[in-house]
């Protein structure tokens, strides 16, 4: 039997492990081994905000942003009750062997939030959105993944769909990459979050070469470490305007392993990062009418996970982030935010492998430079089963 010219050898489901304890399975076509997981997650999210509720169907209402917490009562200051199971996704991978020993490997995953389409009023039908899809080959990766300035591997497990809203780089986007031993190195996609007098953010595709990345990984039986750079070019070409500037950062991340439990962490600074960290919680740079002047950002987290016994497990996280914006540039940027903080404490059930049910308490805050500030407190209960 033959299916587009592959001839099925041999037909095996079995599950395999990932970082995020989401099977993967798998069945073997030929030389090609196709495999699929996924989860699927409902998210019951209680919010209360000190300084005016967000509307409906707003990003800020399906999971932590920090850049969007009110800081001026502008709508009804009474919490609010959403439900979803947005987050659930799925991938579709393929590993097919060559005559020289060698593999070439595929992924595409999808899930349904931050996506367009879709309302609560009937049928809540919302579009599916690309999250990943690439091919790797011989040490390359091409197409669109996580970025190789991100350490995936150092988020802590949370209900929320990020954790570490502002203390964390969190970038998905094209690229070219390629590894060796513990190295690797990519070009990305570029983009400029730019704030302008008139406009406010404006987002431009004018930089003239790709996002450039260095990565090192340092792996030891006590946990790992991750050392990544950043160099970019940020621009703004609208109208007569024809300005650049560089953008440079840091990250170091890594997991801390403590029998079963961990401390993970991340801390990142640099000029420019913008769109890189805190969800785009401070632009790239300011355009003062004539030049470009780079944001200066520090970010970071630092978790606790602690497992109490076989079922039970818990999640302590705090993350914070500072910009150091030119006050001296204001009239232009009106109130950008300054800082932002937040910590959570979460407790996780597993009766059975796969299955989970959870509730997670956070508390954030966001503080513009003219000393305004406006609190987040939410409470997210969760259940999520693995496939």
């Amino acid at each position: 039997m033959t299916i587009k010219n592959l001839t099925i050898k041999t037909l095996t489901a079995f599950a395999v492990s990932s970082a995020l304890s989401a099977p993967v399975y798998a069945a073997a076509i030929g030389d090609t081994t196709v495999n699929y997981g996924g989860y699927v997650k409902l998210d019951a999210i209680w919010s209360d905000f000190s300084d005016g509720t967000l509307p409906s169907a707003h990003i800020g209402r399906d999971f932590y942003v920090p850049g969007t917490t009110p800081v001026s009562a502008t709508h009804s200051e009474d919490a609010v009750f959403d439900m979803h199971a947005r987050q659930s996704r799925f991938n579709f991978g393929t590993a097919t062997k060559l005559t020289d020993g060698s593999e070439i490997k595929t992924k595409i995953e999808l899930d349904f939030i931050v996506s367009t389409g879709g309302n609560e009023r009937v049928s809540n039908s919302y579009s599916p959105r690309l999250r990943q899809a690439f091919v790797t080959y011989k040490g390359w990766l091409f197409g669109q993944a996580w970025s190789n300035f991100q350490n995936v591997g150092a988020l802590p497990e949370t209900l929320d769909f990020v954790g570490p809203g502002e203390g964390t780089v969190f970038v998905r986007q094209a690229m070219a990459k390629y590894s060796v031993g513990n190295w690797s190195f990519s070009a990305e996609n570029p983009e400029s979050t730019i704030t302008t007098a008139d406009k406010g953010r404006v987002v431009t595709d004018d930089a003239s070469m790709p996002d450039f990345t260095a990565r090192y990984n340092h792996q030891a039986d006590w946990g790992n470490i991750v050392i990544s750079a950043l160099a970019r070019q940020l621009t703004y070409k609208i109208g007569e305007a024809d300005e650049s500037e560089t953008s440079l950062g840091v990250s170091a991340s890594g997991r801390v392993n403590l029998g079963k439990n961990n401390i993970k962490f991340m801390i990142t600074q640099g000029k420019g990062l913008g769109r890189y960290v805190g969800l785009n919680v401070a632009n790239g740079a300011v355009y003062d009418g004539t030049n470009l002047h780079a944001i200066d950002s520090t970010s970071g987290f630092i978790s606790y996970q602690h497992h109490w016994n076989t079922q039970l497990r818990s999640t302590f996280l705090y993350s914070f982030f500072s910009a150091d914006n030119e006050t001296s540039l204001l009239t232009i940027t009106g109130d950008p935010t300054e800082s932002s903080m937040s910590y959570s404490a979460n407790l996780l059930y597993s009766p059975v492998k796969k299955l989970t049910f959870g509730a997670e308490y956070k508390v954030g805050t966001r503080e513009t430079q003219s000393g305004l500030d406006g609190d987040i407190n939410r409470l997210q209960l969760s259940a999520k089963y693995a496939f």
